[in-house]
């Protein structure tokens, strides 16, 4: 189920951008929400790295971690964050919910949804492109 919702967002959200825009939305998600941890390149060394009482991963090396393929859904599911199940938390921000907040009084809650997963689809399809 969660794959069928997930391509149907990718499937509105590419029809209404080309790969290049998307490419362009996910750096600037990116930018904004994760390079302040994990930095501009994303190797793990952002501004805030060093405040962190955990280390924070590089995002470039997620394919060579699973023997050369980019764990795409992990990815979503991980940056997404809503349906996790962690005991005491994560140290992950639940981007998700975040996201959701901000477009609920925009689009309401169907398309509210659908624009979380369409800014998460670009944000992780720019963590691909930075694969090393």
């Amino acid at each position: 189920m969660k794959r069928v919702v997930i391509l149907a967002g990718t499937i509105l959200f590419l029809g209404c951008v080309g790969a290049q825009a998307q490419e362009d939305i996910g750096k600037n998600e990116y930018a904004a929400a994760c390079a302040v941890c994990h930095g501009e390149s994303g190797k793990g060394n952002g501004p805030f790295s060093r405040l962190m009482n955990i280390s924070v991963p590089s995002l470039t090396t997620l394919s060579s971690q699973n023997e050369g393929n980019f764990p795409f859904l992990e990815v979503f599911m991980t940056v997404d964050g809503r349906t996790q199940v962690e005991g005491h938390g994560s140290p992950m921000p639940v981007w998700g919910e975040r996201f959701s907040v901000a477009a609920a009084d925009d689009y309401g809650p169907y398309g509210s949804e659908l624009m979380v997963r369409g800014r998460i689809l670009s944000l992780v399809t720019y963590v691909e492109s930075i694969q090393e």
